[in-house]
């Protein structure tokens, strides 16, 4: 549709005056043509109705009177039909003859049939026919009044006048004349060739005065505009002197480039000395600055990436989902987000943040990106990342160390009373206490080797909602039947995701048993699911247990860090390991006295198959 509008100021101006010029001469044409056709079939039905009367007055007394002077008034159908068209063909001829094109005849109500049909030379073979019952003649006939007709009738189709044919206030037939629609429509169609060519031979004048008249004033117009383009990337380009009302608007425009250069030079020392880089797109993403940080950090220069969609610069050919694009698209604004960003030839790691531009009247005109590079700070981090992690391997190793050795000590214990007794119900007393602590060793080190080396995942379509009915039935006890109220809030719309059936079954598990253990008495444990957007589904499990201290939330996904007696330390660190196994994310929600909220977000689809994490 853009295509077909015009984009220069000329073809504007001469669209404008064709439709200025061409709807009055259309109009007039048409309603001339529509007065025309009225005119023309007003003669035609006017000529028609008097070939008619003709040979209404040449009837004389009618049909009986002729029959009964040539004495045939007793003869049998065929022969009165004979000595009728005998009688009157010559003159429905001649009348014919002098209108060519027109056909004319007789019908006798009586007879039922057509007695003359002229030019006999041509219808001759219809005399003697009778009309159709849905034939208008009979309407004719029965209503004595006349009627014009557009339609196929005995000779094709044509525009048929009809009067019926009265004698001593009887309808004794009807009397027709007709001509050829064709015929019609070609006299028509002349006139209406007639009237286009004076119509297009206007227009056509109109558009060479418009070329003519406005050659000088386009001349400025494009004048101003190649100006305009250069004062684009240069408002130091001055517009030439002109004459009359353009020579006010050029020396208007120099005017205003003059105070955009002043403004623009405060805010290009202001950009050009800020250290961050800063790129901004308009309303359809397209590049419309870039400082000189911005260039330095990217490795393009302005020239090669303004006025291009930023998409087809940052975006095109790699894995990058851009938070410009999105704040320009949702309004979301995001600040010192941390991430790998695609430059030229090469990813950098920075810090980024992204806001909408509005102008004077708060409508928003594009967005803005601001980001600084982390990339050296990011390796350091790296570095000192590695070394924090010897520094956890140090305190894991003393917590396994810790966890082990005193249900070591214990068997140790067990092992040397039982080596210097003989006593039989000692023995069966304690080799159950070993075996529980040597459990309790195994389990310490199954969990340890689960979080610590490589799993396989199986990923099959997973029923959140059913996985989470399942994992109920393993925890609704006589302890918890009694103690909890259960409230489940299904989306019964919940999508299936990819994901390891098991490996979430043992992460409901864990955080329903930990949800449970925090409730001291009497209390309610609700369980929500629901769809966010497109690419995740969300599942809250909510309890009014004791709660979480603040000091302790940030410790709760630590290996070994735990609050309980009995407790390894090792469930939600195993739960966090799994949920980013399923790209997932886990967030928990805590204050004292009042329960916890712990939320799992997990995406709908992800790399599926089978995956080592």
């Amino acid at each position: 549709m853009k295509r077909l509008v015009p984009q220069t100021l000329r073809n504007k101006m001469i669209l404008f005056t064709l439709i200025i010029v061409s709807i009055p001469l259309l109009l007039t044409g048409y309603v001339i043509k529509l007065e025309t056709q009225e005119a023309l079939l007003v003669e035609k039905q006017t000529k028609l109705f008097g070939i008619a009367s003709l040979l209404d007055n040449y009837l004389g007394e009618g049909y009986s009177a002729i029959l009964t002077a040539k004495n045939m008034q007793h003869a049998d159908r065929a022969t009165q039909i004979n000595v009728l068209n005998e009688a009157l063909k010559n003159y429905t001829d001649t009348l014919t003859g002098a209108y060519p094109g027109v056909g004319a005849g007789y019908y006798s109500k009586e007879l039922d049939a057509i007695i003359t049909y002229g030019p006999s030379s041509n219808y001759a073979d219809k005399v003697g026919i009778a009309i159709g019952p849905s034939h208008p003649g009979h309407k004719v006939m029965n209503t004595n009044e006349r009627l014009v007709e557009f339609a196929p009738m005995v000779r094709g189709d044509i525009m048929n006048a009809m009067i019926p044919v009265v004698r001593h206030g009887e309808v004794i037939g009807y009397i027709w004349a007709n001509e050829l629609t064709d015929d019609i429509h070609a006299q028509m169609a002349s006139m209406d060739n007639n009237i286009y060519l004076s119509v297009g031979i206007g227009i056509i004048v109109s558009l060479l005065l418009i070329f003519w008249m406005t050659r000088g004033f386009i001349h400025n117009v494009e004048t101003i505009k190649n100006n305009l383009e250069q004062l684009r990337f240069d408002l130091r380009h001055k517009i030439s002197p002109m004459e009359g009302e353009m020579g006010q608007i050029s020396d208007a425009i120099n005017h205003m480039a003059r105070s955009l250069l002043n403004a623009q030079t405060l805010n290009e020392n202001i950009m050009h000395s800020i250290a961050d880089g800063v790129i901004t797109v308009d309303i359809n993403g397209t590049i419309t600055s870039a400082n000189k940080s911005a260039e330095a950090l990217t490795g393009f220069i302005c020239a090669e990436i303004v006025d291009k969609p930023y998409k087809e610069i940052f975006c095109e050919g790699r894995h990058f989902n851009s938070l410009l694009l999105d704040t320009l698209a949702t309004g979301t604004n995001y600040i010192g987000i941390e991430m790998d960003y695609p430059v030229k030839n090469r990813d950098i790691y920075i810090s980024i943040s992204t806001s909408r531009l509005k102008d004077s009247t708060d409508k928003i005109i594009g967005a803005v990106v601001v980001f600084k590079d982390l990339t050296e700070q990011h390796r350091l981090q790296a570095q000192m990342l590695r070394a924090e992690r010897l520094a956890s391997l140090g305190e894991l190793m003393a917590g396994v160390a810790h966890e082990i050795r005193n249900p070591l000590t214990a068997i140790k214990g067990f092992v040397q009373y039982l080596q210097g007794t003989d006593n039989e119900e000692e023995r069966k007393e304690y080799m159950p206490v070993i075996i529980k602590e040597v459990d309790r060793v195994n389990r310490v080190i199954e969990t340890l080797l689960y979080f610590s080396r490589p799993c396989k995942t199986n990923y099959t379509l997973v029923d959140i909602n059913s996985l989470i009915e399942e994992t109920l039935v393993l925890v609704k006890n006589t302890g918890t039947k009694h103690k909890l109220e259960f409230k489940l809030q299904f989306e019964k719309t919940l999508p299936q995701i990819e994901g390891d059936a098991e490996q979430l079954k043992q992460v409901l598990l864990n955080l329903l048993i930990n949800a449970i253990q925090a409730i001291p008495d009497l209390g309610t444990l609700e369980i929500k699911t629901w769809h966010g957007n497109g690419d995740f589904i969300h599942v809250q499990i909510t309890d009014t247990g004791t709660g979480i201290n603040p000091a302790d939330l940030s410790k709760v996904f630590d290996p070994f860090f735990t609050t309980k007696a009995t407790g390894t330390g090792l469930g939600l660190a195993v739960v966090q390991r799994i949920i980013n196994a399923h790209y997932g994310r886990i967030d928990i929600h805590s204050e004292p006295g009042s329960g916890t909220a712990v939320t799992l977000q997990l995406p709908v689809t992800h790399q599926g198959g089978e995956t080592d994490e």
